[in-house]
């Protein structure tokens, strides 16, 4: 009976925070634009590369064709000139030629963390007082240099990053993905964001004062780091300054990923997680409902009928938040996102285990050890 009374407990209180994860969400303006323009600074968008998908020169058009009032500055950075993607933003220079975009060679290696060896390498050429920092497979709307400056008006603001999406799962290993991010992760985000000041950000897309980068000590402050988009939110946030979430959407347009590439990256980011915030980490086994309901069926003698309404409202809830987070151009399915919910469920409680066992990690083709402070190192 005690037994019984502890999976039942656990279930519903599960339950009960996925359905103020979902109520938070619903409140959310998601896509929300601002109602004016009226504040232009000029800025400057780096964006460090390496290779090319199938997606990439749409993810890169989307850059050059931004519609925004103040001036711009693109800075490309590649590690070896005969890269691939330079091909492509050569010719997006040719369609574009009114658009200030230089390909910037970065061949030095300045620390564990490539991507921001790169920024750091591109961080002198910055020209303007706003700064963004984007994955190379984003694809932003036309107006999000507007959306997001629009939080700047207010001098308090240090870092403004934004919701995403996976937009085009094409496996099933993606549709999992996907469901994590475009069904949860975000819900959680905006609960974070309820409970107190957001002390991170989101690393698809991130803008910062160039003045509190200086402070911080530029990029090479966080070259040391994997979860480099949480540090330099972390520290934006200790200066002090206001970091925001905005609901205005980017996309992620990710090549064909198999199972292997999926669970590693899943992996990787949970002991990311866990190594930079271990509590809450620990704690967020909680939000896994179906795996709470199932348990409470076969070990705790739960109702069948109360379980089964929990899964289905766990299908529904992920189908709603998905398709809130949907895009005309995404290509993916809210009913398969919402229907893959329970598996996502079982599946992220191995995932969460597993980041106990160890601090190793496989990024970029190496393998690092991350440390309790964050930081990684080469093996």
């Amino acid at each position: 009976m005690i037994g019984s009374s502890l999976w039942g407990a656990l279930a519903l209180s599960s339950f009960g925070v996925n359905i103020w994860q979902f109520v938070v969400a619903c409140f959310t303006p998601v896509h929300q634009r601002p109602a004016s323009a009226a504040h232009t600074p000029g800025v400057t968008i780096l964006k460090p590369l390496k290779g090319r998908e199938g997606r990439s020169r749409q993810c890169l058009r989307s850059w050059f064709t931004l519609r925004y009032l103040g001036p711009i500055q693109l800075l490309f950075g590649v590690k070896d000139a005969d890269d691939p993607i330079v091909e492509i933003i050569r010719e997006l220079q040719v369609e574009f030629p009114e658009v200030d975009a230089q390909v910037v060679v970065c061949p030095e290696s300045l620390g564990p963390n490539a991507k921001v060896s790169t920024l750091m390498q591109l961080e002198h050429l910055i020209k303007y007082p706003l700064v963004v920092v984007s994955d190379a497979d984003v694809q932003v709307p036309y107006d999000y240099l507007t959306a997001a400056t629009w939080w700047f008006r207010e001098s308090d603001v240090g870092l403004v990053s934004n919701l995403y999406c996976l937009a085009n799962p094409s496996t099933f290993a993606m549709y999992w993905e996907a469901t994590v991010v475009n069904s949860d992760f975000w819900c959680q985000v905006m609960q974070a964001r309820q409970l107190g000041q957001v002390k991170f950000a989101l690393g698809a897309a991130m803008m910062v004062r160039r003045e509190m980068l200086e402070r911080i000590g530029g990029f090479s402050s966080i070259v040391e780091y994997l979860a480099d988009d949480y540090q330099l939110g972390r520290r934006i946030f200790q200066l002090p300054a206001r970091v925001e979430i905005s609901p205005l959407v980017v996309e992620c347009w990710e090549g064909r990923g198999s199972w292997s590439h999926v669970w590693g990256h899943q992996l990787r980011w949970a002991r990311t997680i866990r190594v930079c915030q271990p509590i809450p980490y620990f704690f967020s086994i909680i939000t896994a409902v179906s795996w709470w309901a199932m348990l409470w069926l076969f070990i705790g003698d739960g109702s069948p009928l109360m379980v089964a309404a929990i899964l289905g409202l766990r299908v529904l809830m992920a189908t709603i938040q998905s398709f809130r987070l949907k895009s005309y151009k995404n290509r993916y399915n809210p009913v398969l996102i919402g229907l893959i919910a329970p598996l996502k469920d079982i599946l992220s409680t191995v995932i969460w285990l597993l980041a106990f066992g160890g601090g190793k990690v496989k990024w970029r083709g190496r393998t690092f050890r991350v440390g309790s402070n964050g930081r990684m190192v080469a093996l």
